[in-house]
């Protein structure tokens, strides 16, 4: 009988090791988390004083922004993202391969964190003239997504004139297409998509 609880112990001590071996890795679900750093955090900040987390322009999320006004004075602003999915509020703050939230900004003034890829931009947010709305993607550790020293962001002009009849009344919208593979920088100097302009109806 001793040689069958010898065998079961050693058994169970193979199993214990072999799970606490691929704990954490190697997984091949949506949500496996990779057990080695993802990027490089080059020295230096952005503008907005955040790092980069540097990645391979390959392995790069992209994002592309279109924003068109809404029936009540607001705009609908709309998010296509590539190889990037947005995490739940909540994730943990450590950065996952294309994971994270999307930083929308207007005239370089942050105004919203995005989970979601739509959301609508109040109208008092975007006074009369011309404004540049841009989406910048994040890692949920707050870093922001860069490929070769600029950011994974995309911008959108839009001009809002004086208010009227009907929901674009006075408004010009110039959109920036869904993100592609291409490597054009964006005016801002971004990673982007070649912008195509659009008019609202």
């Amino acid at each position: 009988m001793s040689w069958t609880r010898g065998f079961h112990a050693a058994l169970a001590v193979c199993v214990l090791l072999a799970g606490s071996a691929g704990c954490g890795s190697g997984g091949t679900g949506e949500d496996a988390v990779s057990p080695t750093p993802v990027g490089g955090l080059p020295e230096g900040r952005g503008t907005d004083g955040r790092a980069y987390r540097e990645v391979e322009q390959e392995s790069a999320p992209g994002v592309g922004i279109e924003v068109q006004p809404d029936t009540g004075g607001g705009w609908e602003v709309r998010l296509t993202v590539r190889r990037f999915r947005f995490s739940p509020a909540g994730a943990a703050g450590r950065a996952v391969a294309g994971r994270g939230l999307a930083h929308l900004y207007v005239d370089g003034r942050l105004v919203a964190r995005l989970r979601t890829p739509e959301y609508r931009l109040a109208g008092r947010l975007v006074p009369r003239g011309t404004h540049h709305v841009t989406a910048r993607l994040h890692a949920d550790d707050g870093t922001v997504w860069a490929v070769d020293g600029a950011p994974v962001e995309n911008t959108a002009d839009i001009t809002a004139s004086a208010p009227g009849p009907g929901p674009a009344s006075g408004a010009d919208v110039r959109r920036q297409s869904p993100p592609q593979a291409t490597d054009a920088r964006r005016r801002a100097g971004g990673r982007g998509s070649p912008d195509r302009a659009g008019k609202a109806s």
